[in-house]
Parts: C-alpha cells; sequence; structure tokens
C-alpha cells in the first residue's frame, strides 16, 4: 500500500515538474521604484534613472519519465489539482523524521544559486575587508554611469593628457581624509569623487558623489562637476539639478583670487573648496546676501531650521547610496554604513530627543557614565553633568521628529542588512512593540 503510493507520487512529482519546467517561459517583470518623498514630491535617484529590472526564474528540467504507468494508464493532472492532492496526502502521512529533507516538494528550491549561500558572518567580514582595502585614489576602465559618459571631448591633444596626468599624481599624493577619488583609464576626461560628511555639520557621516569631466579646452577652463543630488537641495550651492555653484568652477561670480586660474588651479582645488567652503556647520549663510544675519537673532533660528532639513536629505541621500551604489564605490558604500550606521541611528535619536542638528553625539560610556553619576553620586556631579549637556532645539518645526522617524525606520533596515551593530536599536523597537501591544 505504502509502496504504491510512493511509486505514484514520484510518477506526479516528475510529471508536474516537467509541466512546470515547460511553462515556466512565461515570467513577470517587476520595476524597481526606489524613490522617496521629499517636500510632498516625488524623488528618484540619479542613478539608474527610468530603468527596469526584470528577474528571471527558470526550474530546473528532472529529465524524462514514461509516458504510461504500471497499469497503463497516463495520469493528466492540472498542476493547481497536483499541488492540493500532494499537500493532501502528506497531511495524512506520517512521516518518519528526516524524510522531509529527500522529497524535493518539501524543500525550498534554491534558483540561479552558483555554489552554496554564505554566511550572514561570511558577508559581514567580506564587507570589512573590501572596505578596508578601498584605495583613496585609484583607476578604473571605464564609467557606464558616469553622468558625462556619452559626452565626448574628441581627439585628446598630447598637452591636456599631460596635464590630467599631472592632476592624476596630485590627486594620488594629496587627497585629505574623507575624500575618494576614481579616474578612468578608457576616458581620461571623467572623473569621480565622494565625500564623507564632516563632524559637527549636518552632513555627517553622509556620502556625497560627484562626476567631473576635464573638457577639451582644460586647463584654460575650469572642469565641469555635477553633484548627484537625487532631486535634493541639500545646500545653497549644490541644486536639485546638479549644479555646483562655485566660483572656482566659474559657475558663480567671485574676487579675481577665486575664479579658476589656468595656470595654479587644479581638480584637487576643487574638491578641497567642496568640502571645506560647502560642507560646512551652517551651510544656511551660504547663501549670497544671508551672511548679514549671521550674528541676529533670526538669522540664527533660519540657520538651525535650514540645518533640520538638511540632514533629513542628508538621511535620504544615504539610503538612495545604500539602495544603488554609484559604480566603483559599492565597497566603500557598504563597508562605511556598516562601520558608521550605529552613530548615525545614535544621532537621528539625539537629534529627535530635541538636540540641535551638528551637536556633538554622546557615546554610550558617556551615557553609561552619565546615569551613574544621577544616580548615586553627589549633586556638583550631577550639576557638571547636566552643564556638559548640549543645549535642546527651542521652537523646532514640529514634522521633523516624525519625518526623522520614518527615515531611522529605513536606515534601521539597510544598515542591519550591511552588518551594521544595529542590536540595541532593533532591540529598543522589539521592547516598544511589545509595550504597544
Amino acid at each position: 500500500m505504502v509502496g504504491g503510493f510512493w511509486a505514484k507520487l514520484c510518477y506526479l512529482g516528475r510529471r508536474n515538474s516537467h509541466m512546470d519546467s515547460s511553462s515556466s517561459d512565461q515570467v513577470g517583470s517587476s520595476t524597481e521604484n526606489k524613490s522617496l518623498e521629499a517636500s510632498g514630491a516625488e524623488l528618484k535617484f540619479e542613478y539608474g534613472k527610468n530603468e527596469e529590472e526584470d528577474y528571471y526564474f527558470e526550474d530546473d528540467d528532472y529529465g524524462c519519465y514514461d509516458e504510461d504507468d504500471e497499469d497503463g494508464s497516463e495520469y493528466e493532472l492540472d498542476p493547481t489539482d497536483y499541488n492540493q492532492l500532494l499537500a493532501d496526502k502528506f497531511d495524512h502521512l506520517d512521516l518518519p523524521p528526516g524524510v522531509e529533507a529527500t522529497v524535493p516538494w518539501l524543500q525550498k528550491v534554491e534558483r540561479d544559486v552558483p555554489g552554496k549561500f554564505k554566511s550572514m558572518s561570511e558577508i559581514e567580514e567580506e564587507i570589512a575587508k573590501k572596505y578596508n582595502f578601498f584605495k583613496q585614489f585609484d583607476t578604473v576602465e571605464d564609467f557606464s554611469d558616469h553622468h558625462y559618459a556619452k559626452t565626448s571631448v574628441g581627439k585628446a591633444r598630447k598637452e591636456w593628457a599631460k596635464r590630467i596626468q599631472h592632476e592624476w599624481s596630485l590627486l594620488e599624493k594629496d587627497l585629505p581624509a574623507l575624500i575618494y577619488v576614481r579616474v578612468s583609464e578608457n576616458r581620461m576626461d571623467l572623473l569621480r569623487a565622494v565625500m564623507i560628511g564632516p563632524q559637527g555639520t549636518p552632513y555627517h557621516d553622509g556620502l556625497f558623489f560627484f562626476d567631473a569631466q576635464f573638457p577639451a579646452s582644460y586647463p584654460a577652463t575650469p572642469p565641469l562637476v555635477y553633484y548627484h543630488s537625487g532631486g535634493l537641495r541639500l545646500n545653497p550651492n549644490l541644486y536639485a539639478c546638479g549644479k555646483v555653484c562655485l566660483s572656482l568652477l566659474g559657475t558663480w561670480q567671485g574676487f579675481s583670487c577665486e575664479k579658476w586660474n589656468p595656470a595654479q588651479s587644479t581638480m584637487l582645488q576643487v574638491l578641497i573648496s567642496i568640502q571645506a567652503l560647502v560642507l560646512n556647520e551652517k551651510p544656511y549663510f551660504n547663501e549670497p546676501g544671508y551672511e548679514r544675519y549671521a550674528n541676529s537673532p533670526e538669522g540664527l533660528w533660519s540657520a538651525l531650521d535650514y540645518n533640520d532639513t538638511t540632514f533629513q536629505h542628508s538621511c535620504r541621500t544615504m539610503l538612495y547610496s545604500l539602495r544603488r551604489p554609484p559604480q566603483h564605490f559599492e565597497d566603500l558604500v557598504a563597508g562605511h554604513f556598516r562601520e558608521r550606521g550605529r552613530a548615525i541611528l545614535a544621532a537621528c535619536k539625539f537629534y529627535m530627543e530635541g538636540h540641535e542638528v551638528g551637536s556633538k553625539v554622546p557615546e554610550e560610556d558617556e551615557d553609561k557614565k552619565e546615569n551613574q553619576d544621577g544616580e548615586g553620586s553627589s549633586s556638583s556631579s550631577v550639576a557638571l553633568t547636566q552643564q556638559n549637556k548640549p543645549a535642546l532645539r527651542a521652537n523646532r518645526n514640529a514634522s521633523f521628529k516624525p519625518n526623522l522617524e520614518v527615515l531611522f525606520e529605513e536606515l534601521l533596515m539597510e544598515f542591519n542588512v550591511k552588518g551594521a551593530d544595529t542590536a540595541k536599536f532593533r532591540a529598543q523597537k522589539l521592547k516598544n512593540q511589545q509595550a504597544a501591544a
């Protein structure tokens, strides 16, 4: 009785496998939409714009089967009916332990997997290794997703190529910390740079990508520079359209000493200027004419509001980079957020508590010491601790906290995938969910 059941079961399985494989040519395609909302508008990251990704799943062919069974009859079952019949059989059958592992229809089918899956620890170790060996300056073959990839400079002149090689030498030798550069061997006119936002600013720990091109007239004219904004304007000098407004680039007026000088100005100087003059602690005053209000109460309040918005845009930019990292910087993106994810989440929590964006976020050790001082130390120690606390942000826009809470949840998920230390925040989230239930 059992033997006959298994014979029919194996036959049905083989036949259904054949039926599945013959119909596996029809598959659906899914369009990946990684857009986020900001200020009521739909925002899309520049990388992979209007790009569709189709995922094809092919069932393995389990081989041939006999046309007729041992009784001389042929089974004709609809796949849906077959699956239900198979489930009913196993629901009433007392299988010995371990048998499920030998039955293909009870196992999760793995498709298109070359070799075995890597464990989470192996993935994290690989991310850390690639990040630690990521060079600050390096050459690559090409940039298929570069903003200027389709803009040709024509046939290169010898003097032009020689000057660019000199630029490469300066970048390789003198790049400051927090800036990474890749240049193309096949397209000497193309360059891509990323800057890590400096501490003490609303840009801290963010990644900001710039594409540059050396035109045919270089160095008589400055390089062209494009900022990958994702549709967000997080600085008066960085437009949502990607324009970088800087006197050195000729995109803004300035004094003669601030403008491009073919004999002295370099790409290295451009990158340093963006890092120091644009990504600063109070970007609100980068807007022309606003510097006159720097010492007024109205100007300071406006600068704080601008920092709140800027940090939210920076968080959205982090999500864009994580979900679609720019070409040749995939290892840096994964490793950077694996290393700094915990600090970024801590900053989000700190700002949601009412502290000013850009103020120093206490380390975990400082928090523990503060709690110990508050519980059992003298009143003078408590007063000293309170004195060292950053001032709370007053009159903050009511939308700041709920907006940042949403971004926090998305960042928590993405950082966790990259192997960042998020245990503390996941535990707190679970505790809150249990309390709410």
